[in-house]
């Protein structure tokens, strides 16, 4: 049996929390800041977790954890 591949693209941009749970870093915080307030470039700093209805395709895409 071959090994099981983890999908590099998913590895790049979700981790696994402790708890089993997946987290991602929220987009458009690298350039044009000077239009988005304060408090939007704050939120975009903090991670996210995975919606439930997700969650199952990103488990097939990394599952190696």
């Amino acid at each position: 049996m071959p090994k099981i591949k983890t999908n590099r693209a998913a590895a790049k941009r979700f981790r696994k929390t402790g708890t089993g749970k997946f987290v991602y870093g929220k987009s458009h915080k690298s350039h044009i800041l000077t239009k988005k307030s304060r408090k939007r470039k704050r939120s975009l700093r903090k991670s996210q977790l995975i919606d439930k209805s997700n969650v199952r395709e990103v488990r097939l895409l990394l599952p190696n954890g």
